[in-house]
């Protein structure tokens, strides 16, 4: 499992708006981190439901490799799951260029820019 990679998580139970379902998720968080055995993975999840009018916080991947569906990178959810969580993987990874987008991303929705 590594940075930039897709992978399938289970994100039930969701708790009130929170987005919920067995769904891809981009691995983010550090590979030192990963590496250091934490429990812990930092994930975005990924949608189907594609909405133009978020462009700013979701980054869209058109589909490809084992990524079988256009899709929304959802950087305005950022998440913290149990190892346990994640599945089959990786479905596809991530570019450089599209990394640099969701890094951009995350960084507007953190206030960080």
């Amino acid at each position: 499992m590594r940075r930039g990679e897709v992978w399938v998580a289970n994100l039930n139970p969701p708790r009130g708006r929170e987005i919920g379902k067995v769904r891809p998720v981009l691995i983010i968080q550090a590979d030192e981190l990963t590496a250091s055995g934490t429990p812990m993975v930092v994930v975005l999840p990924l949608s189907t439901r594609v909405y133009p009018g978020f462009k700013r916080w979701r980054i869209s991947l058109p589909a490809r490799d084992r990524l079988l569906k256009p899709c929304q990178v959802i950087t305005d959810q950022p998440r913290a799951i149990d190892r346990d969580r994640i599945g089959e993987g990786p479905l596809t990874s991530l570019t450089a260029e599209e990394m640099t987008a969701v890094e951009k991303s995350l960084r507007a929705v953190m206030g960080m820019l």
